[in-house]
């Protein structure tokens, strides 16, 4: 066999593969530092830098990649505010922000996904899914979208959830109780969630057409246009519907 025609050991399903553990594993020793932090350091005034700097970086590098210089300049005002609280040497109670930048990120996730349940929008992860089984060339059926739009729903729920349960474990347990449900408990449950609804679904709807994690990453790098499309396509009908 030729060196051309040798089969290749990095082909893009171990590319993607190497892609997601790398991830795993810096969102897993993340979540190990937030939790030794919130534990042992979380009144010193480094300790919050280090704990939202990474969130406000990777958010800032999204905000780049797709040039969204509304994130990129809510970066810049957390930034800002980061540097201000270091400066002055931290805030009085440092674990109320904590539990009030947990509650508040889903929150406005549940409100991200909720919103588009309206009588005339397009659930979140259907609209997602559209795009993705179109520009796979797969069908989108009618009991395809219900599903995705009670997924949506499953997810807006999640979300709630975890507020709820983050305030009541704040209040009647130990504070290292609330940072490791905050830091380890609440990524894995929802990588859980995500995995088992994965399975399920293929269980109970065989008749799905499937999708690879790594065409669907590479289908999502170039769906955002065919996603933009879409949702446009169905405001405009809503829209024309309600003036009719």
């Amino acid at each position: 066999m030729s060196p051309n025609t040798a089969p290749s050991s990095t082909g893009p399903g171990r590319v993607v593969a190497w892609r997601v553990a790398a991830g795993a594993a810096a969102l897993t020793g993340y979540a190990l530092l937030s939790h030794w932090l919130m534990v042992n350091a979380a009144g010193r005034p480094w300790a919050v830098a280090v704990l939202f700097g990474p969130l406000v970086v990777a958010l800032a590098a999204a905000g780049w990649q797709r040039g969204q210089r509304w994130l990129l300049a809510s970066c810049a005002a957390a930034v800002a505010v980061l540097a201000a609280v270091v400066w002055l040497g931290g805030v009085d109670d440092v674990n109320r922000m904590y539990v009030l930048q947990h509650a508040g990120i889903h929150l406005a996730l549940a409100y991200g996904f909720g919103s588009t349940l309206r009588a005339g929008s397009v659930p979140l992860i259907s609209g997602l899914a559209e795009a993705l089984h179109l520009s796979l060339h797969h069908r989108f059926t009618p009991a395809m979208r219900d599903y995705t739009r009670r997924l949506t729903a499953l997810w807006t729920g999640y979300f709630v959830a975890m507020v709820v349960l983050s305030m009541v474990i704040y209040w009647m347990a130990p504070w290292s109780w609330w940072s490791l449900f905050c830091n380890l408990l609440t990524p894995l449950s929802a990588a859980l969630l995500f995995i088992g609804e994965h399975l399920l679904r293929y269980r109970r709807h065989p008749e799905f057409e499937r999708v690879t994690l790594s065409s669907a990453l590479a289908a999502y790098r170039q769906s955002d246009g065919l996603i933009d499309g879409l949702l446009d396509a169905h405001d405009a009908k809503a829209t024309h519907v309600g003036s009719r």
